[in-house]
């Protein structure tokens, strides 16, 4: 079954080290993607999801500036992080681990994800909605953003960052009354 992610009610969130002493939490901006998926066998799904970085919001206009800038993501250029999923392994209790390819401006690396399958709701009017959450640690410079200032006691912004996805994907149907498929 074809599922598509579902903008208004899909986040990733990103956390990462602040002068090695604080935490600084952002999400991106809306997400995309297709989700080819059987929940009576998610092993054999596949996926592509992307996000906007143009909508990177850590609650610091100053610094979501600098993100988007071309130390960082250099959001004019590469407007867009994707994931495409190349296996499922189960892992039992609705958990699997998604491998795939995650590219970040022109640089792409195996990564994988842990994922727990929530399951899938019925709305009022038929439609299925599945639910998801994805965590991933990524070392940023394994990406190109090498972007640091030394500090006394390390680097201003640390390399290992955690992202957290909550997602929600809805049937084709759906998909298709919200312009979000063809």
């Amino acid at each position: 079954m074809n599922w598509y992610i579902d903008p208004a009610h899909t986040q990733v969130h990103f956390s990462v080290k602040h002068m090695m002493v604080s935490t600084v939490r952002g999400r991106l901006g809306k997400l995309g993607g297709r989700l080819e998926l059987d929940a009576s066998a998610p092993e054999k799904a596949s996926f592509e999801i992307d996000a906007d970085v143009k909508g990177i919001d850590t609650g610091d206009p100053k610094r979501d500036a600098h993100l988007r800038s071309a130390d960082f993501f250099d959001a004019e250029r590469f407007p867009r992080i994707t994931f495409k999923s190349n296996a499922i392994f189960p892992k039992g209790d609705g958990r699997y681990t998604a491998a795939g390819d995650l590219t970040i401006r022109t640089t792409t690396r195996p990564v994988s994800f842990d994922i727990e399958l929530l399951g899938v709701g019925i709305d009022g009017q038929g439609g299925q909605h599945l639910g998801a959450t994805a965590t991933l640690a990524i070392d940023r410079s394994d990406f190109g953003l090498t972007w640091n200032m030394p500090v006394p006691n390390g680097v201003l912004v640390g390399d290992k960052v955690k992202i957290e996805v909550d997602l929600e994907a809805i049937d084709e149907a759906i998909a298709k009354r919200m312009g979000l498929a063809a």
